[in-house]
């Protein structure tokens, strides 16, 4: 595997990174605790005689570490990635003995999100690699665990991103009644196997953002440190709250922002205060310009 490449990624969680590979490293999922657990995974011992891993994860694609709270990732992060590529190149093999193969246990915990109508559903594994948001059954034909979230007559909306799914609901019950019933049937259906959106739409779907990525890479100064503020102190908070925020567009006219919210931000009680004195406020700070107005143009 000497063409092999592997690039950093931050996760949701600030312990874990995970080192994902350009070409596949092994058939199924491990995860070794500690150097005990790991006699069979010469990566993974060698990895534990650093001080601060405290568990390993190796699957399909990629390694996830996560660390002891002795250091920060940013420090350590490209040394230990230096390592592991150095050890995959090498040709040595990642795992000596296939009968040691553990698929890691699918959890689900429900966590409540500053919108009432909103609850987080939250998997111990990536679910879908960009945002995904369906208003309706009609629009979910190609997502199947979305067609059948929406079988629940109370299940109004429903946001997927990276390893979380937000569930807007109806007024007719409340979550104290549903969400126990609801975060069991995601997990079973997890459990099983079942897709959770068919391939076509993941691709066409990362298609779509990278057009989008590309038509934001024109735009005038202004928007660009925008969109980096907003990435940076923004979008970590409210994917926190199990929603999104999108620019859309500045005018430089009348200082006008536009932004799109999504999952539990959209239609939350408390948008408006978080638009005016947490996301405005920023972006007058950041951009020293106090006539900075930020409105959503999806309500």
């Amino acid at each position: 595997m000497t063409d092999i490449t592997l690039s950093i990624q931050t996760t949701n969680n600030p312990e874990i990174i995970k080192l994902e590979a350009s070409k596949a490293l092994v058939k199924g999922s491990y995860e070794f605790k500690n150097i005990d657990e790991a006699k069979n995974s010469p990566l993974a011992k060698q990895l534990f005689y650093l001080p601060f891993i405290k568990t390993i994860y190796i699957s399909s694609n990629f390694i996830a570490l996560k660390r002891y709270p002795i250091v920060e990732w940013e420090d350590v992060q490209e040394e230990v990635a230096e390592q592991v590529l150095e050890y995959i190149k090498s040709g040595k093999e990642l795992i000596t003995n296939d009968s040691l193969e553990v698929k890691n246990p699918i959890t689900v915990y429900a966590e409540s999100t500053p919108n009432p109508a909103v609850m987080k559903f939250v998997v111990n594994k990536q679910l879908v690699p960009e945002i995904f948001e369906y208003k309706n059954i009609s629009e979910a034909k190609d997502a199947p665990l979305v067609t059948a979230l929406f079988e629940f007559l109370f299940v109004k909306e429903v946001f997927l991103d990276n390893n979380y799914i937000s569930v807007t609901k109806h007024d007719v019950v409340d979550w104290y009644d549903v969400v126990m019933e609801l975060r069991e049937f995601i997990r079973n259906y997890l459990v099983q196997g079942n897709a959770v959106i068919l391939s076509g739409e993941i691709k066409k779907r990362i298609e779509k953002e990278q057009k989008k990525e590309n038509k934001v890479i024109t735009t005038d100064i202004t928007s660009k440190k925008i969109i980096s503020i907003l990435d940076q102190y923004i979008k970590p908070a409210v994917t926190l709250d199990g929603g999104n925020i999108e620019f859309v567009s500045y005018n430089d006219d009348n200082h006008l922002v536009e932004v799109i919210l999504q999952g539990a931000c959209s239609g939350c009680p408390s948008s408006t205060l978080t638009l005016k004195n947490g996301i405005e406020s920023i972006l007058k700070e950041q951009l020293q310009n106090p006539d900075i107005r930020v409105v959503a143009v999806n309500g």
